[in-house]
């Protein structure tokens, strides 16, 4: 079997991640990096023990051995980079949001389709055993009709006004912070659960710290505070640190969320629960091989992640006996076992169903972002935009 051969572009916190969770595959082999600048490039090639290493990633497009590319660079360099990427006729992994705006994400899945190239978005979350489990449950209508979905994503790590990342910056994070880097992750994971999609938002944004204190120096995602020898300067913020939104599905069912990167000891908690007229089920990933089923003429139960427990359809995503708890890590290798499987089997993108999330769902993600700067803007129920109109 021919191995498939991968370069990864950007070496901050997720780069590195995709490539721990490729290795775990055994067909896969990453050879190559892309960094801003050679000297960069070789440090984290060597770091990493990568035979190629690219100070510009137009180089490493160039190469004939890379099959496919991770696109694990900040926001604003997404659509651009997943543009060449599919010019140069390789399958594209790409960290979301997919792009800056829906406009942008609605041109790279037409091309994508076009160019006929295997697509993923790394919304991982989807991939949790638990979260598979009860996608099934909810396809075999085990909970009911379900009438109510409603959770949050909560983290503490912009808490200070001393805490500051590249995100924070509009011109490189995008126009939304908190609802494009944590909220999509929680729609995306509700709708992928629920298998409805959201098509109308009514949402309240704030910018809770107005002015951070930016460091001389760049500190990394989640790195902790800066030390107290560090000069700031004054920055104003013009994104939001928090947001509330209400939502509604295809299908007349209701919810709610709310994401929030300034909430204390919170690290990385999402966390739905869905409301069924038989039964609810609620989870949690901070602790994510538990599953709470709620009753109301019996004692509620707590399931936890064991395959001997699971229905055909989601045995596939859980690959240890239970009480063996598999978790963030885990996920993103069903992500990655997924998409190479994919492209290992030689399946067709425009034909095949896909078990990971597309340039279609990185699309559908941009739009309910749209959609919800819109109606914070207007202060009005807001439609999401329709796939109808991406063409190609």
């Amino acid at each position: 079997m021919k191995r498939i051969k991968v370069g990864v572009i950007g070496t901050g916190f997720i780069g590195p991640t995709h490539i721990e969770a490729v290795r775990r595959l055994g067909f896969v082999d990453v050879v190559a990096i892309a960094a801003h600048g050679q000297k960069s490039a070789e440090q984290k090639a060597a770091e990493l023990g990568i035979p190629k290493a690219y100070g510009d990633y137009r180089d490493m497009l160039r190469d004939d051995e890379v099959d496919v590319v991770h696109n694990c660079t900040p926001n604003q360099l997404h659509f651009s980079i997943n543009k060449e990427i599919i010019l140069a006729g390789k399958h594209v992994l790409s960290e979301k949001p997919l792009a800056m705006s829906s406009a942008e994400s609605a041109e790279l899945l037409a091309l994508a389709r076009k160019h006929n190239v295997v697509h993923g978005v790394n919304f991982n979350y989807r991939q949790f055993p638990i979260v598979k489990q009860l996608n099934s449950m909810i396809q075999k209508e085990e909970l009911g009709k379900i009438n109510l979905v409603h959770g949050s994503y909560l983290q503490d790590w912009m808490l200070y006004e001393t805490d500051f990342n590249w995100r924070l910056a509009p011109e490189v994070g995008g126009k939304s912070r908190a609802v494009a880097d944590i909220g999509s992750h929680w729609c995306d994971t509700v709708q992928y659960v629920t298998g409805k999609k959201i098509v109308e938002v009514f949402a309240d944004l704030a910018t809770v710290i107005p002015v951070r204190k930016k460091p001389s120096s760049a500190p990394e995602t989640f790195g902790g505070q800066a030390s107290k020898e560090v000069e700031y300067e004054d920055v104003p913020i013009n994104t939001e640190d928090y947001a509330s939104v209400l939502i509604r599905f295809e299908d007349g069912t209701r919810g709610v969320f709310t994401v929030s990167q300034v909430s204390a000891g919170r690290k990385n908690r999402l966390s739905f629960e869905v409301n069924g007229s038989r039964h609810s089920a609620q989870w949690n990933q901070e602790e994510p091989e538990k599953l709470w089923i709620g009753h109301r003429d019996k004692p509620n139960e707590l399931m936890l992640a064991d395959p001997a427990l699971f229905t055909s359809e989601a045995k596939s995503a859980i690959h240890h006996p239970g009480g063996h708890n598999e978790g963030w890590p885990d996920a993103m290798k069903n992500m990655m076992i997924n998409f190479y499987s994919f492209i290992r089997d030689g399946k067709d993108p425009h034909r095949d169903e896909t078990q990971f999330a597309t340039f279609e769902d990185g699309h559908i993600s941009m739009c309910i972002t749209d959609a919800i700067l819109q109606s914070h803007e207007q202060q009005k129920w807001m439609k999401v935009e329709s796939l109808r109109e991406v063409s190609l």
